[in-house]
């Protein structure tokens, strides 16, 4: 029996990045192969920072269509929307019980999040954001979570969760592992490659959304900070090129050594090019599906709903398991 993997993405606003394809999205497109693979547009997640409605709305289809473009299949994947699954909100409650007020307050991505806007808009559904991702995770059996590096944090307190309601009830949840990628767990900005490419940069130029046409893909790379020495090598005071190599080496499959050779007499102006054409190339086929997607809502809308009523046909029997563990009347 093939292991469950279970991942969700934010319908947050501005079109996704090459580093949410290459760090994630592709991933997720290849593992429907491998495993049994639970996907969620996680629109709860994404109101516990203030939402425009009408833009949430428009973010939760177009985000939903954009992965059907990159390849999730809803023939091979459980594919819905977080919110139409009732289960998620019930078992979240249940968890935040199950979770210690210390372990929510020293989750980095809280602290973050809550120093970016004022203190007056710092919610409990930020504050509990945790306890909601471990009841996405837990309710569906998950065995793997595919992650990148900087985001095992979010699993570590949801194996600490299951663990802690095993140790109380006996085995209810499987406890699951980090799905870490080798290659493309974290893209970084073009502009300052110390830090992880975002489509919510003030700097256009620092990414590559998936919907840029070819000349400003081109524009982009040409672009990219590199450094004076001119080599295409793999080193740790290269964090530029080493950004670059990991682009190519997402798009083509190639490794460092074969990168290396490649450009071994080209400067970076020819690699430069190159890695916007293969990313291009890449990126061409999805931008085409999206277009088709969205303007077949009707589609959309019989994948998530389709997908909404399956999940919760797994989930509810999670759910009535821990009710029942807690000693709630089922």
């Amino acid at each position: 029996m093939n292991k469950n993997i279970f991942s969700a993405i934010q319908p947050s606003a501005g079109s996704p990045t090459i580093g949410n394809y290459f760090g994630a999205i592709k991933n997720w497109v290849s593992l429907q192969d491998k495993y049994s693979c639970i996907f969620a547009i996680a629109d709860l997640h994404a109101i516990s920072v203030r939402q425009d409605p009408k833009v949430l709305h428009g973010n939760i289809l177009s985000v939903f269509a954009t992965l059907l473009a990159c390849g999730i299949d809803p023939k091979k994947s459980l594919f819905f929307l977080q919110s139409q699954v009732h289960e998620h909100s019930e078992l979240a409650w249940i968890l935040g019980c199950f979770t210690q007020f210390g372990e929510l307050s020293r989750m980095t991505q809280f602290k973050s999040k809550s120093e970016k806007i004022s203190s007056s808009s710092v919610n409990v559904g930020l504050f509990t954001y945790p306890s909601l991702m471990a009841a996405d995770i837990l309710l569906y059996n998950t065995n793997l979570v595919p992650v990148g590096a900087d985001q095992k944090q979010h699993l570590e307190i949801t194996r600490t969760i299951a663990m802690r309601f095993n140790g109380l009830y006996g085995d209810t949840f499987v406890v699951p592992e980090p799905l870490i990628p080798e290659t493309g767990a974290k893209i970084m900005s073009l502009q300052d490659p110390s830090k992880k490419m975002s489509k919510s940069d003030e700097n256009e130029s620092s990414r590559i959304s998936i919907f840029d046409d070819e000349s400003t893909i081109i524009r982009k790379f040409s672009r990219a900070v590199t450094d004076s020495d001119n080599k295409v090598l793999k080193s740790p005071d290269k964090k530029g090129v080493n950004n670059l190599m990991t682009i190519y080496s997402c798009a083509t499959g190639k490794n460092d050594e074969e990168i290396q050779k490649e450009f071994s007499n080209r400067g970076y102006k020819d690699f430069k090019e190159a890695v916007a054409n293969v990313v291009y190339e890449q990126l061409k086929p999805i931008q085409k599906n999206f277009s088709k997607y969205m303007e077949n809502e009707n589609y959309i809308k019989s994948c998530y709903e389709e997908g909404a009523s399956r999940a919760s046909d797994i989930a509810k029997k999670t759910l009535r398991s821990v009710k029942e563990k807690v000693g709630f009347l089922v």
